[in-house]
Formats: structure tokens, sequence, C-alpha cells
């Protein structure tokens, strides 16, 4: 075994036995039952891995406390399906190296399929409550991006005020989170007998939440900037920061394709907020109103 391939396999090594310890530890954390029975069967996988490549390189290695911290952490705070998946996406090195390793070890064949499997199959059926709600959080998300940046930016140019535009702002932002969260409970209400789904109030709780920290943030630049079109961009700027991390998060949760969906809402969020913000220009200069 030349040094290379040797460096390769206790790499893979460290990782599996990183690997067993995240999912053990969690295994202890949920009470969940069925997600139980997923994480003790993943972190079997993963120990079976570990003594597997133990026996090819005969070395044994310490797993990487600071993942497996960073790892449980993670999935404790964002959810089990965001902080596993994110952990697995991570192996896609470890899974190729597996794949040209094979044709030397025909042990790591089976390896890199049960690395699949894991991903595709065993991750892919976690229940979670974060996500079962995931469409009520893009409602008000979405919804809150699109309105408010609208909104602010129309108001940008009429009111050409920090502190106006701020407390218009937070006025409309705080009505429609009302609203938003009454039509998630009607709608969910309505859906429930038929879907077997979601819980209104829950979902109404979600939507309005997502809605009201959204609006929070984009009005944010107005009370901390006195010039107002540094508040717009920051705003702006602040609108794209909030879809990239909400993105990121359910495309890695549930397994999407990121760039297509933050770019999507990207291009709608600001091309309703330059059409406000001309909007707002042209009514300033028709109504000629001096505030």
């Amino acid at each position: 075994m030349d040094k290379k391939t040797r460096a390769i396999l206790l790499n893979m090594q460290k990782n599996e036995i990183t690997e067993y310890n995240v999912y053990q530890k969690l295994t202890r954390l949920t009470k969940d039952e069925h997600n139980k029975g997923i994480l003790q069967k993943i972190a079997q996988d993963e120990y079976e891995h570990f003594k597997l490549l133990e026996k090819i390189t005969g070395e044994s290695v310490k797993p990487s406390r600071l993942k497996i911290y960073w790892y449980t952490i993670i999935a404790h705070l964002l959810g089990l399906s965001f902080g596993l998946k994110l952990m697995e996406r991570g192996e896609e090195l470890a899974n190729k190296a597996y794949a040209t390793l094979s044709g030397e070890y025909d042990q790591l064949e089976q390896l890199a399929l049960d690395e699949h499997r894991h991903e595709k199959e065993l991750l892919g059926i976690l229940q979670e409550e974060r996500l079962e709600y995931a469409g009520a959080m893009v409602l008000g998300l979405n919804d809150a991006l699109v309105e408010l940046t609208g909104a602010l930016a129309g108001l940008t140019f009429a009111l050409q005020n920090s502190q106006l535009v701020a407390l218009t702002g937070l006025l409309t932002g705080f009505a429609a989170s009302l609203s938003m969260a009454a039509s998630g409970y009607l709608s969910s209400k309505e859906n429930a007998p038929e879907e077997g789904g979601e819980e209104p109030l829950k979902s109404a709780l979600y939507t309005g939440f997502a809605y009201i920290i959204t609006v929070a943030l984009l009005i944010a630049p107005y009370f901390i900037f006195a010039n107002i079109f540094l508040s717009f961009a920051v705003m702006l700027a602040t609108g794209i920061l909030i879809i990239f991390a909400y993105t990121f998060y359910i495309t890695t949760a549930k397994s999407l394709n990121f760039w297509r969906r933050f770019l999507e809402m990207v291009v709608i969020s600001v091309s309703v907020a330059v059409l406000s913000f001309l909007a707002g220009l042209l009514i300033k200069n028709f109504i000629d109103v001096d505030i």
C-alpha cells in the first residue's frame, strides 16, 4: 500500500468513527422512536465501516472531537435532517475515494453503497416537525420578502426619511404578519381533514413567526442609518442574505437544488423592489407632496 492510498484510507477511517459518535450522541438525545431507530441503524453501519478500514490499514485512529460537537450542536439546534445531511454532504469526496479504491479493495464497494443508502434512503425518511411545517415558513418568508422589500423600496423614494420609512414599514409588517398567520391558520384548517398533515395553529405560528422575523431584519437598517439610500441598499443586501440562509437550510435538509431556488427568489424579490422604488419616485414627482 503506497503512502497516498494509506493516507486516504486513514482519513476515511477517521470520518467513519467520527460519524459513528455523532449518530450515537444524537440517538441518546432523540426522543422520537422512529428517528432513534434510523440513527441506530446508521451508527451501526458507520462502526462496521470503521472496523473494516481498521483491518485494511492495521491502525487505530481517534474520532474528531471538534466535528462530533459541531454536528451534534447543529443537528440539535437546526434539526436532524439539516445537521446530518450537512455532514453527509461533506463525505462526497470520501465516496469517490471508496469507488476509486474498490478496484484494489473489494470490501470498499459495499461501503460506498452504504453511504449512498444513508443519504438517499435512511436520512430521507427522518420525521421532523421543522420540515413538516417548512411550507408554512416558506410562505411567511417569501411573502415578507416580496411584499416588504417592495413596500420599503416604494416608501424610500416617496418619503425619503429613514425614521418615517421604518415606522411605516413596522406597522405595515406587523399588520401583514397577523394577516398571514390568520391566512395560514384558515388554509391549514381547510386542508387538514383531507391531508391529515399540519395542525392549523402550529402552521399559523410558523407562518407568522417567519414573517415577523423577516420584517424586523428588513426594517432594522432604517433605524440604524440616517442616510435613506444607504438604508435601502443594506435592506436589499439583508433580504438576499435571508434568502441565501433559508434556501441553504431547506435545500440541504430536503436534498434539493440550491442555486436554482436561490436565484429564482433573488430575481423575484429584487425585481419587485426595483419596480416599487421606481413607482415611489414617480408618485412623489407627480403628486408633488413633500414630507
